[in-house]
């Protein structure tokens, strides 16, 4: 703003040299100039791109994710496929969960995929996977009673 100020000063002494012996003149000249400025002020804050404010999840979006299991090989299919975590949580408790509802034996295992490419290690956060590997806001995680991939 000073800059314009300071454009404004050089260009109202160039202008006329009757102009600035005059003193009714020079206040004329320092009103003109001061709207000019006002009015280039206004354009420089219509010119700025509108900022963009995105939506905040709600706090219990925010506290869960969304996970889909899906079977792999000999596994029996789940009757509720889409499960919300708290992000904290680790591999480990899918997998115990997972234990308790397929009522596998003692020593037995269930494995879990990562989109059927890799095998996490159990102490992973869950949010950090969906985070990495999520797709569509959900993290799909494959299991088997038998190792599958990798």
């Amino acid at each position: 703003m000073t800059a314009m100020r300071r454009y404004l000063a050089v260009m109202a002494d160039t202008d006329d040299g009757d102009a600035s012996s005059n003193p009714k003149a020079d206040e004329e000249t320092k009103s003109e100039e001061t709207e000019e400025v006002s009015v280039t002020v206004d354009a420089e804050k219509r010119l700025e791109p509108p900022t963009v404010v995105e939506a905040q999840p709600t706090t219990q979006q925010q506290s869960k994710i969304s996970i889909l299991m899906k079977a792999a090989g000999d596994a029996p299919i789940l009757k509720v496929r889409k499960w919300a975590v708290d992000p904290d949580r680790t591999l480990s408790t899918v997998i115990d969960k997972l234990n308790k509802i397929l009522k596998t034996a003692e020593g037995e295992s269930v494995f879990v995929y990562v989109n059927q490419s890799f095998a996490p290690s159990p102490d992973h956060k869950l949010g950090t996977l969906q985070q990495c590997f999520g797709s569509d806001g959900k993290l799909v995680l494959h299991y088997c009673k038998s190792q599958a991939w990798g």
